[in-house]
């Protein structure tokens, strides 16, 4: 992940780092608990991913990528992160720990998340940097506060 444009150092960017960080360790406890054959364990992280992810995912969406969007340079880019957003979204709820299929889904779904993870801190996130004006970033801001009522 990108450590050197000083995006990290934004007040929002560091909160959808820290959500990327709670999820991918979520997942990576839910998968080491599959491996120990505690089923209801893992069940409990990916509940706790799902209910992290839809805070984390309506933060960005309705914010950043709302504003960030409004350029035509970042549309499609923005696009498909949010439809990456809406397949994970769809499958943890439908997965059946249970099932070796499923736990193979998982792991899947687990390095697809690292890649799109990466699409955000190394490429969207930096960009912002220059993209957003200070009122683009008041906005942006506002939403992930709206999607996060309890840390306001």
């Amino acid at each position: 992940m990108c450590h050197y444009c000083g995006c990290r150092d934004i007040p929002l960017i560091k909160e959808f780092i820290a959500e990327h960080e709670r999820v991918t360790d979520a997942a990576g406890d839910a998968l080491r608990a599959l491996e120990r054959g505690d089923i209801a364990r893992a069940r409990e992280l990916v509940a706790a991913m799902a209910v992290e992810l839809d805070k984390h995912w309506r933060g960005e969406e309705e914010g950043l990528f709302a504003v960030m969007r409004e350029d035509p340079e970042y549309a499609d880019y923005i696009a498909d992160l949010e439809g990456e957003h809406r397949e994970l979204a769809a499958l943890l709820p439908r997965l059946d720990l249970a099932d070796p299929a499923d736990v193979r889904t998982l792991h899947e779904a687990v390095d697809e998340l690292h890649h799109h993870i990466a699409k955000e801190e190394d490429g969207l996130f930096p960009a912002s940097l220059t993209a957003l004006s200070g009122d683009e970033w008041d906005r942006s801001m506002a939403a992930w506060r709206s999607a996060h009522p309890s840390s306001s």
